[in-house]
């Protein structure tokens, strides 16, 4: 990759050996390796065993989950925060671990409405619960430094699941949930 670093400087025109750019191509090795370590991460492990027996019947909401991730077309990031719910069916799992599962979807190259659904579907995967809700808010780079240089435009993505999506009271309360933060 460093060699290619080393090539994209040169074709816009720097000269890759002046001091401030020695040691760019490393620097950006370093940051796209974090940056897309989601590709290398199993769900499984992340979630560690960390769910538990419990009859807790009302809805478990877990707000303002900061996203960090790079948009596919042209690798500039977005950023934005996650919100995610479930109703759980006899299980919970480690508050912590619904953070770290966004982590692991968002560190790849990504579509935001993929991204939504990646989250949503392995929480499902993991819980089995009776539903899960995604809705994440962001702001694109590729919108704001280039194209339309649009710099108040955020994307809204859902992914609603179970009785989200089915029971209409369920789907309010969650949204009503991440609108205002009170109950």
């Amino acid at each position: 990759m460093e060699e290619n670093i080393v090539n994209i400087l040169k074709s816009i025109g720097e000269d890759p050996t002046r001091e401030g750019l020695l040691n760019t191509p490393k620097r950006v090795k370093k940051a796209y390796d974090f940056l897309t370590s989601g590709y290398h991460v199993d769900i499984t492990k992340v979630v560690n065993g960390a769910i538990f027996e419990e009859s807790t019947e009302g809805m478990i909401l877990v707000r303002d989950i900061e996203v960090y991730s790079l948009c596919e077309h042209h690798l500039l990031p977005f950023y934005g925060r996650a919100h995610v719910a479930y109703l759980p069916n006899k299980k919970i799992i480690g508050i912590s671990k619904i953070p770290r599962i966004v982590d692991v979807f968002a560190r790849r190259l990504q579509v935001q409405e993929r991204l939504t659904e990646q989250i949503a579907y392995a929480v499902q995967e993991v819980l089995d619960p009776q539903g899960v809700a995604v809705v994440i808010k962001a702001k694109h780079l590729c919108m704001m430094m280039r194209g339309v240089e649009k710099q108040n435009s955020e994307l809204f993505t859902s992914c609603l699941l179970g009785a989200f999506k089915e029971n209409m009271v369920t789907r309010s309360e969650f949204l009503d949930l991440i609108r205002t933060g009170s109950t």
